[in-house]
């Protein structure tokens, strides 16, 4: 590694950030989540930061499936997602977290991603899309193979409906192929993987500097991605002497 590199400081402050970790494992607490062990990783270094963190563990609140933002309003009885979307809003840094079942994420990392959607057609206070100004990550647990192949889909989702995706904004930790001991397991190796952790101490970073660059730059610029800008579903309003 080069001396520009070994003596680089710190470039910014962090401590007026937010950051949300949703964790879609399948078991309710108390019991234990192999994926809120990797997540502790990953908080635990923005926490040093100052980031004011927060976990939820999707599976103890009563969320409904569907792609509006508040279900009670689409026939069911009760929605707890409501509740639990101001603090997406409020946070800079959004990671969602699940383990790997049958090769794909879980039920309810699947059920989050949908409820996230169902804001996607919101616009935050330039106009744009409600999740331009916020950058998004993924966490991946499992004793199967797929980590790859979960993040990728998860990323996706997270651009699609708006959030900014910073380079190696992924990590994880499998087992051996089959049944075996899964991340904070005796004997797993999983927190001490050397792998595992440069990857989330990379992804972690990652995300504080494109948070930091976002929120000191104003946010992405409103300039050609407005929906109000876009006329009649056909063209860009080049009109618009704002738009020349």
């Amino acid at each position: 590694m080069d001396d520009a590199a070994t003596s680089a400081g710190k470039p910014a402050g962090y401590g007026d950030l937010k950051a949300v970790f949703f964790n879609a494992t399948l078991k309710k607490s108390p019991e234990l989540s192999h994926t809120g062990g990797l997540i502790e990783v990953s908080r635990r270094i923005m926490e040093k930061q100052d980031v004011g963190t927060e976990v939820i563990r999707v599976v103890d609140h009563d969320i409904a499936s569907g792609v509006y933002p508040d279900m009670r309003e689409h026939g069911w009885d009760s929605d707890e997602w409501p509740e639990i979307y101001p603090k997406v809003q409020d946070a800079d840094i959004v990671v969602l977290a699940g383990p790997i079942w049958l090769g794909d994420n879980s039920s309810e990392m699947k059920k989050l991603i949908e409820r996230l959607y169902a804001h996607s057609g919101q616009l935050n206070a330039k106009g744009q899309w409600v999740f331009y100004p916020k950058v998004g990550g993924c966490l991946i647990t499992g004793n199967e193979d797929g980590i790859k192949h979960c993040a990728m889909n998860v990323l996706y989702s997270l651009q699609h409906v708006g959030f900014t995706i910073p380079p190696q904004a992924d990590a994880g930790w499998i087992g051996a192929v089959g049944p075996g001991p899964s991340y904070l397991d005796d004997g797993s190796g999983g927190p001490d993987s050397d792998f595992t952790n440069r990857n989330t101490t990379f992804m972690t970073w990652n995300l504080l500097h494109y948070a930091r660059m976002l929120k000191d730059a104003g946010g992405i610029p409103a300039y050609g991605n407005l929906p109000a800008a876009w006329k009649d579903g056909t063209r860009f309003d080049f009109e618009n002497p704002e738009y020349r």
